[in-house]
């Protein structure tokens, strides 16, 4: 415990000792100071589960499902009960701070991350992210909302300013922090990579001092994305208390010179430093987690119950065509057919990366609720972007066979030196390695070597194609002659954050049974010929891949064949880590062909039979939507995929989510599909405030599937509206109440949504058609009903922001409430009341 007297503390610092606190010296860790009682903080990613102090094998963790799929339960109560199971795993890692919920708001289906954020609309952001926060708070452990504010794309992210109007940046892109810290009051903030306006997140006083510190009275810790400080006397300044990661580059020696010239005063740098010794205080006072403690895990039958269960609210049940769902276990010839059937595609790249503690395919799943006995397979097509890894089919050198995986074996001299000594021996199945955190004390210097080893038998005669991306430099041999060179030549990719290479492939023949020797000579970072970000990456990175080719039009044709004698069709799509990650966007919504071409063709075999298992974290095309009988949209779901996609096709979980973002028939539909990349240094919102429904909503087009919409296998009526006014003026209270009935013949629950439209008779300003102001979720047995209520702040529903004053405006009028179970407005299913503002007011702050 680190009961710390933060004044005193202070008062004995140095200037050189404050100046350390206020920088990292890892990847994961801040400074300590035993001799003043300061230990140091753990830091911890993420978003989808705790993954510790490692990318490179990392202790493995819970995975939750992704943000989108949070974000769909609509049900706050389920996510503080995500939130406190993320907080119990972050003390099993020894972590004292999550970073942790993202809440930047999807403009496009195209963003990389977009899977990471819970919501395109910023109140279910805010309160879902406060929902979160509540529940890791409630542990000790801290949460960090991230980015503060506007880093809604990944392309050139580190050096673009979004150009956005102040009504903008308040309504839509600050609205979810706000939400989130008049809640919860998280621990802590990160700021965005970019910048907004012309000023960087990381050096922007009036977002930092203005609007978090002053106007919404936070006193939390402000700490850098990683990498993304850009400058020592700036930052300071405005307000940025910790530089990660560490060694620091902006602060140390240049942040003791700046002051010593009062460049930075010595009562900024003590504001800063007081920010990290109060919250040292409040992670020790709260979390109890001791200082550098041992990383664990905490796989409980529990935590596997609570991810199942959230995966299964989050999942999102689109089309069900004459009840083509539930599926039959028993008595019904059941097939699998699709490229993400027999792996578990449970979360999407970059921060949200983990090592899971299992991982449940869909295919697996399934045959569960087939009682084990296994249905009809076959993939139909591959969807990769990059080849898949190749661990996953090999037998690891060192253990003769034994292990699935590869060997890494690490040596300080290159594989030209005789009897070079081995300093580490790791086996390893997932052929991806992230190598910036990885430690060797024998290594003599940052240029070190490995060889990576493995062997896998051939299933079938064809061409055998393997790819490497590196971070570093490598060459793959197969029976040891060379097919990929990714040393002599090298291009610079888009793979590990910008860091690696493009993949480069080579292809082989294989002969079915015959077993092939691959190893992949690597050299570390400093051996690279690319610039890009290299240095950043410590060890470097290798990602090695590999698949059997095959012919699309066969495989396409098989499995239309496949579908043709079955009853019960399930096509496993969708995206993976590679299409949706961190550090790139995607480039289009389209499925990685042929999929789309495989989806109608079994469709058009099986009519009236086959369903579509969708897996991405934003949207996708689907231009056979009216040929397949059900769609349901699985996300990424954490552990538990396969379960929870299997309790959803075959009836044992009742499908209760609601998308969290507008599901566009094309991009070029979405209101952002103009102005989404970086162009010039600078990105323009040019949809201002009208992001998602708002947009498709105000111009009248059409969308695939709309904000908030999500079928059950039962249904429900509404009825009964009441709107209570506390009568409180510019504090009122607005209380709406309705009774939810279940008239279907299965235990359900329905999301109730409260939308509010502005006042016909209003000052001209431009305005949404209706905005989502409330919610709640209930559980109902067949034929229950059940009275609910939804609680508004006044100033919240009915608000605006002035940019003339600066401040958000209410104003005086009748507001019509909108209630029902998804934003589209449907006869007999939504039901309409007011309430009055009776004289306009102003107000800042929470």
């Amino acid at each position: 415990m680190a009961d710390i007297d933060v004044e005193a503390v202070l008062k004995k610092l140095t200037e050189s000792e404050k100046v350390e606190l206020l920088g990292g010296i890892d990847f994961w860790h801040t400074k300590s100071l035993p001799h003043h009682g300061v230990p140091s903080l753990r830091l911890s990613d993420g978003p989808n589960g705790v993954r510790g102090t490692k990318f490179f094998n990392g202790i493995p963790a819970a995975c939750f499902p992704c943000g989108t799929s949070l974000g769909s339960t609509f049900n706050t109560s389920l996510l503080n009960l995500a939130g406190q199971t993320m907080g119990a795993e972050a003390k099993t890692k020894g972590a004292h701070v999550i970073l942790g919920p993202t809440i930047n708001m999807q403009r496009s289906p195209l963003g990389g991350r977009g899977f990471e954020s819970l919501s395109e609309d910023p109140l279910l952001s805010g309160l879902a992210a406060a929902a979160l926060v509540k529940g890791i708070q409630e542990t000790g452990v801290q949460a960090t909302l991230k980015h503060f504010v506007c880093n809604d794309h990944e392309h050139r992210r580190n050096a673009v300013h979004a150009i956005v109007t102040a009504r903008a940046l308040r309504e839509i892109y600050c609205l979810p922090f706000q939400l989130a810290i008049a809640e919860s009051k998280p621990g802590a903030i990160m700021t965005a990579y970019n910048g907004v306006n012309g000023t960087y997140c990381s050096e922007n006083k009036e977002l930092l001092e203005g609007i978090l510190r002053k106007e919404w009275n936070w006193d939390g810790l402000i700490m850098s994305d990683w990498y993304g400080t850009y400058s020592t006397t700036e930052a300071t300044n405005a307000g940025l208390d910790l530089e990660m990661p560490g060694p620091p580059r902006f602060r140390g020696e240049l942040l003791k010179f700046n002051v010593s010239t009062d460049k930075v005063r010595q009562h900024v740098l003590d504001e800063r430093v007081r920010s990290v010794l109060r919250f040292v205080k409040r992670c020790y006072t709260e979390s109890g987690v001791p200082e550098n403690a041992p990383e664990g895990v905490a796989d409980t039958k529990e935590t596997a119950e609570l991810l199942r269960k959230i995966g299964i609210e989050g999942t999102v049940l689109l089309k069900n065509e004459q009840q083509v769902l539930p599926f039959k276990k028993e008595g019904k010839k059941t097939v699998v057919i699709g490229p993400n059937a027999k792996v578990a595609t449970y979360h999407g790249g970059g921060s949200a990366s983990l090592a899971a503690y299992y991982a449940v395919t869909p295919f697996e799943g399934i045959t569960q609720k087939l009682g084990g006995k296994e249905p009809g397979y076959t993939v139909g097509c591959h969807s990769h972007k990059m080849l898949p890894l190749l661990g996953y089919i090999c037998s690891s050198a060192a253990s003769g066979g034994k292990n699935a995986g590869m060997t890494l074996r690490v040596y300080n001299d290159p594989p030209s030196v005789a009897d070079r000594e081995c300093t580490d021996c790791i086996d390893l199945r997932k052929t991806e390695l992230l190598l910036v955190d990885y430690y060797n004390e024998k290594l003599k210097s940052p240029l070190w070597y490995a060889d990576f080893e493995g062997e896998f038998v051939a299933e079938e005669d064809g061409t055998f194609e393997f790819g490497v991306v590196v971070c570093g430099t490598a060459r793959l041999f197969v029976n040891g002659e060379l097919v990929v060179d990714n040393a002599t030549v090298q291009r610079q990719g888009e793979a590990f954050f910008g860091a690696g290479t493009v993949e480069e492939k080579g292809t082989i023949e294989v002969k079915k049974g015959e077993r092939y020797n691959v190893k992949v000579e690597f050299a570390s970072t400093p051996s690279s010929k690319l610039d890009g970000n290299k240095d950043t990456f410590g060890g470097g990175a290798l990602r090695v891949g590999g698949i059997l080719n095959i012919d699309p039009k066969v495989e396409i044709a098989k499995a239309a064949e496949l579908a043709n004698g079955a009853d019960q069709v399930i096509i496993c799509a969708g995206l993976n880590a590679d299409w949706e990650t961190e550090g790139y966007d995607r480039q289009v919504m389209n499925l990685p062909p042929p999929m789309d071409d495989l989806i109608a063709a079994v469709a058009d075999a099986a009519p009236g039979r086959t369903v579509v298992v969708m897996q991405s974290g934003t949207p996708v095309r689907m231009p056979w939507v009216d040929k397949v009988a059900g769609v349901v949209q699985a996300w990424y779901g954490g552990n538990e995929t396969g379960n929870i996609i299997a309790d959803v096709l075959f009836g044992d979980a009742n499908p209760s989510g609601k998308l969290s973002l507008s599901w566009p028939k094309r991009v070029e539909d979405n209101p952002a599909y103009l102005n989404y990349r970086s162009e010039g240094g600078r990105v323009l919102y040019g949809e201002d405030i009208y992001v998602g429904y708002r947009y498709y909503e105000k111009v009248k087009r059409e969308v695939l599937f709309p904000f908030g919409f999500g079928l059950s296998y039962s249904d429900f009526e509404l009825d009964g509206l009441e709107v209570v006014d506390d009568g409180k003026g510019e504090d009122g209270k607005v209380l709406v109440k309705v009774t939810v009935k279940n008239v279907g013949s299965l235990k359900g629950q329905e999301v109730v949504q409260v939308y509010v439209a502005p006042p016909k008779a209003g000052s001209g300003v431009a305005r949404p058609k209706k905005e989502l102001k409330g919610f709640t979720k209930v559980e109902l047995e067949a034929g229950e009903s059940k009275t609910v209520e939804v609680e508004m702040q006044k100033k919240y529903a009915a608000s605006y922001w002035d940019e003339f004053r600066d401040k958000w405006c209410v104003e005086e009028g009748e507001y019509e409430l909108v209630v029902g179970n998804s934003s589209v407005e449907v006869e007999g299913k939504t039901l309409k009341g007011s309430f009055k503002v009776g004289g306009t007011f102003w107000w800042l702050g929470l």
